[in-house]
């Protein structure tokens, strides 16, 4: 063969090979893009073709009280789906369904005549509407097991917990402000699909891998309980607009109780008016009104400019500052009181007496001391920090009346955790609701610590506030109604008048009524704030809100297993007989105010009646269960009044 024959079949070879080569090595290239390059798109087309993923709702932690009983859970529900194609008489269907179901069938046949491959009938459904959709038998009707939210109290701690919606997210309170730690994982329904996109497969949720978590309350359910049903009692009696509560460990900031009036279900959220989700205990803000005379008077203490003996001309109930007059409720008003009976008595000329000794600037700085003006840290969505008018923008008149409580407005937690640094010897302790975070198995992965925020006072000026806020709360108190049989029990009265948002005066005619005290006095293991919003009976603290202290308080005492005092149960305490005898009596906070005499032992309502120039008239034996003329009427209208006596039940 010539060399040129041979050199044309090298060449020819080579040339096949090359193609051969190039069109494998295009093969491979193609098959990268498409098998690595553009995997996940293609993947998605491909499996988008037959199958379909619903994404269901996420299973969310367990909210227990601080005794380990469940407050919220998850539990397993069944929901109803249809394949609009593989229904075949829809009209039929649609009647069938939307009388199984309580819907209209004008709804239902919309959701029949549907182009999609998938549609919810309805999520969660009662037991009741499964089991008769069920008994259908409908073609194309499907039913698979989801998660919902429940809360076994019901309306109990409702406004403190929240809810979680549809989709399980935490929407208000709790739920929503540690929903990264109680929420699950999102659930995958994988949906099967044959070549006319008609459904033949429904696979079981499959879950991420994402670990829930179960959290622990400080909130008590039982006494929280207590306080909703005897603060929905003193709403209902007094005609108020709402009421709310707060009880606390004043000792180390675990709130033990949280309540609102109205209440509201959490399981059925969407029956109620948003209004109505509030948590009033954190949002709202009100001037305190006479409760912030209990810091002035441990502010003055605390300073060592006053003793609790030591006496202010009150001015015989009117007292002019600037161009403005200041007035005692008391008609006849007072002349020389000390600190101790300024406190017990609610002057406000007194009041103001002390504040200008002490002065405005230094008296903000103990309220912010206090922690007035700045948010408590709660862990809950909305709270207000109040408002306190700084010193440079303070008129004279500002000055005055902020020592009675006008001028400035607070939230009831900074009331509650105010007082307990009086309570717990003068330190200001952080509040808190979450007791524990845990996994599933219980193991406790994080825990709340009790917290001192600052030192607000030195242990002996809370002594000797304590000591004036206990005759506060003695018979000649304006919060006496709050006292408990066998306990000690400190605590101071407030009334505040409320702005009218159509003349910006205060009205004449709705006001706040509150009380905050703890028990026992020497050794408190609860503190409490009771506040009633606009009540239209009763509008007065020492009426309205110390009587649902009382309540809860002595039914706390009886929970904490605190023994009663045997020496003050019906004889009283000696000393405190002793000084008041020789003390004028008021015995409610208001203008001279006819007291609520039921509860009482019958030598508490003669001993009562006598100093205030009543003739009593008792009926029965026992305790006093009624009586006539209503408490609340003016004295110097009342001359005589009528008490039935029953026996404790």
């Amino acid at each position: 063969m010539k060399v040129r024959e041979k050199r044309w079949i090298r060449f020819r070879i080579y040339l096949v090979t090359a193609f051969f080569v190039g069109s494998l090595g295009i093969i491979l290239a193609r098959a990268y893009q498409l098998q690595v390059l553009r995997k996940e798109k293609l993947t998605s087309i491909a499996l988008s073709g037959y199958r379909d993923i619903v994404k269901l709702p996420p299973k969310r932690g367990t909210i227990y009280d601080r005794k380990g009983r469940e407050l919220a859970l998850t539990v397993e529900v069944e929901s109803i789906f249809v394949h609009p194609r593989h229904v075949q008489d829809k009209s039929q269907a649609a009647k069938d369904l939307a009388a199984a179901l309580g819907t209209p069938m004008r709804k239902t046949l919309d959701v029949l005549k549907s182009e999609r491959s998938f549609v919810w009938l309805e999520r969660k459904a009662t037991p009741d509407k499964v089991a008769a959709v069920k008994a259908l038998g409908i073609d194309g009707v499907g039913f698979t097991t989801e998660a919902r939210r429940y809360y076994p109290g019901k309306e109990i701690a409702g406004h403190v917990l929240g809810f979680a919606g549809e989709d399980n997210q935490g929407l208000e309170g709790l739920e929503k402000q540690f929903d990264s730690f109680l929420k699950g994982s999102v659930l995958d329904l994988v949906q099967m699909r044959d070549a006319l996109g008609r459904p033949f497969s429904m696979s079981r949720p499959v879950q991420e891998d994402r670990q829930i978590r179960d959290i622990v309350l400080t909130i008590d359910k039982d006494i929280q309980y207590t306080t909703e049903q005897a603060l929905g009692r003193a709403v209902q009696e007094t005609s108020a607009k709402s009421g709310h509560s707060i009880v606390v460990d004043p000792e180390t900031g675990e709130v033990l109780a949280m309540a609102v009036i109205p209440l509201y279900n959490p399981n059925v959220f969407w029956e109620h008016q948003p209004f109505h989700w509030r948590n009033r205990a954190v949002t709202d803000s009100y001037e305190p009104g006479s409760t912030i005379k209990a810091y002035l008077a441990a502010a003055a203490l605390d300073s060592g400019l006053v003793s609790p003996d030591t006496k202010f001309f009150c001015e015989h109930g009117e007292y002019k500052v600037g161009g403005s007059r200041i007035r005692d409720h008391n008609r006849k008003g007072y002349g020389y009181l000390s600190v101790n009976e300024i406190i017990t008595y609610s002057s406000n000329i007194g009041a103001v007496k002390i504040g200008e000794r002490i002065g405005y600037k230094r008296f903000t700085e103990y309220l912010k001391r206090f922690g007035f003006g700045e948010k408590t840290g709660i862990e809950l969505p909305g709270e207000t920090a109040g408002f306190i008018r700084p010193h440079k923008e303070a008129k004279e008149i500002d000055k005055a009346t902020t020592y009675f409580g006008q001028g400035m407005t607070v939230n009831s937690l900074q009331v509650a955790m105010a007082t307990a640094a009086i309570a717990n010897g003068g330190k200001l302790m952080r509040p808190y609701l979450l007791k524990e975070v845990r996994e599933p198995g219980g193991r406790v992965i994080e825990k709340t610590e009790p917290h001192v925020v600052r030192k607000v006072l030195s242990a002996e000026a809370a002594r000797l506030s304590t000591r004036i806020l206990e005759s506060a709360v003695g018979e000649t108190g304006t919060g006496f109604p709050a006292a408990i049989s066998g306990y000690r029990v400190a605590g101071k009265t407030g009334t505040a008048q409320k702005v009218d948002l159509g003349t910006k005066r205060y009205s004449d005619k709705n006001y706040v009524a509150l009380f905050v005290g703890f028990a026992p006095a020497d050794r408190p293991r609860m503190l409490m704030v009771v506040v009633l919003d606009e009540p239209e009976k009763k509008k007065y603290g020492g009426l309205a809100a110390a009587p649902v202290f009382r309540e809860v308080g002595a039914w706390a005492m009886n929970r904490f297993q605190i023994n009663p005092d045997l020496r003050l149960v019906e004889k009283g305490d000696p000393k405190e007989e002793q000084k008041s005898a020789v003390r004028v009596v008021v015995a409610q906070e208001g203008p001279g105010l006819l007291p609520d005499f039921k509860g009482r032992t019958m030598r508490e309502v003669l001993k009562t009646g006598r100093s205030l120039n009543l003739e009593v008239l008792p009926e029965g034996t026992g305790l006093a269960f009624s009586q006539h003329p209503e408490p609340g009427l003016p004295l110097d209208k009342v001359n005589q009044v009528r008490v039935t006596f029953r026996p404790p039940t």
